[in-house]
């Protein structure tokens, strides 16, 4: 099973976003082992990176992917990250260039910026589908 990491600039206040996190937590529990790790401001963010795992910076810069797509990608990141992957997503000014240059990949979800609470919710729900993809299921049709 891979591990999968959440890292997160800014908490979720609005209890109908944690309330989307904690379902789609739930079902990524059959696929893969989540953690989150809620970080007050940028200030600890690079110590956060340290380690083996395949780390996915989400920027508006990067590059855009289909479901399937991202399917795959996280299929080759948790071989290549030795069954770890960090995903990233920075606060409401998004990442330094420092973060994202100690990142493997760079994803972009849209042209347009959303807010980084909703974002996270956005990620699970790919996340989810993504694994979903990867295991034949029926959930992206």
């Amino acid at each position: 099973m891979v591990n999968v990491r959440l890292i997160c600039v800014g908490t979720l206040k609005e209890k109908y976003l944690r309330d989307a996190v904690k379902e789609y937590e739930k079902r990524l529990c059959a696929y893969c082992a989540l953690t989150t790790l809620e970080l007050k401001d940028d200030s600890k963010l690079l110590s956060s990176l340290s380690g083996k795992s395949y780390k996915i910076a989400l920027c508006v810069e990067g590059k855009p992917l289909s479901s399937h797509g991202f399917a795959e990608l996280i299929s080759e990141a948790s071989v290549r990250g030795q069954g770890s992957i960090s995903l990233i997503i920075g606060g409401a000014d998004g990442l330094t260039e420092e973060v994202k240059k100690m990142c493997d990949f760079r994803l972009s979800f849209s042209q347009m910026t959303f807010p980084h609470q909703l974002m996270r919710v956005i990620l699970l729900e790919q996340l989810y589908r993504a694994f979903n993809i990867s295991s034949g299921g029926k959930y992206h049709h």
